[in-house]
């Protein structure tokens, strides 16, 4: 049987995203590029061992008047792996989402929080509709988790700076993460590793960018 991408070379892999039989150089080439490759793929996952990518300097932090230390993000666990988990979800469940998608919508997330604390209020969407999307899910869950805390313990515990320095984090580990594909989503890999909806077993460490 041979590729049904470059009909060429002999097919030796099932392909969940071209729904057929493809070669390995197709795979390598095509994945995440004109192959939407779902994140339960073995053969991306595998790829993700060896994948290296450009890495984000400190120097092209977004955002720099933000800081962000370990224990900034360890006193805010709870908080970070909620929101962790909310984009995760919202990129899972938005059709077509990618990382780039994902991106976005954390920039505009930033943005908004960012005018909360200069006191002017502005909500900041992003110019596709698959961005806008995810920011209105995450925008959903984050109002339901502050809710749900006020009403567990009796006051506001998570600040407007909080949620703000979290949605940073995320942005700048999203940048981290680019893999410089049309339809990459190895950030979304990455969210899911740490903040999985069922998260029966510990996970890793999270490092801080740079």
């Amino acid at each position: 049987m041979t590729c049904s991408l470059c009909d060429g070379r002999k097919a030796k892999r099932f392909c969940p995203a071209a729904r057929s039989e493809i070669c390995p150089q197709c795979c390598g080439q095509e994945r995440e590029q004109t192959l939407d490759c779902p994140l339960d793929c073995i053969f991306l996952a595998e790829s993700r061992e060896h994948e290296k990518t450009a890495g984000l300097h400190p120097e092209r932090f977004p955002h720099k008047e933000v800081r962000i230390s370990q224990s900034f993000l360890e006193d805010r666990k709870e908080l970070l792996n909620a929101t962790g988990q909310f984009v995760l979800v919202a990129g899972l469940n938005t059709p077509g989402a990618v990382d780039r998608d994902v991106r976005e919508a954390l920039d505009a997330l930033v943005r908004t929080y960012k005018s909360l604390a200069s006191g002017v209020y502005y909500q900041s969407m992003p110019p596709s509709p698959v961005s806008q999307a995810i920011v209105v899910q995450v925008q959903e869950q984050l109002q339901r988790f502050r809710a749900e805390e006020t009403r567990a313990t009796g006051r506001t515990r998570t600040r407007d700076a909080d949620v703000l320095g979290v949605l940073v984090f995320l942005l700048r580990m999203a940048l981290d993460d680019d893999n410089g594909r049309k339809l990459g989503k190895r950030f979304l890999h990455n969210l899911y590793d740490h903040f999985p909806p069922a998260r029966p077993q510990a996970q890793a460490p999270l490092i801080v960018p740079g």
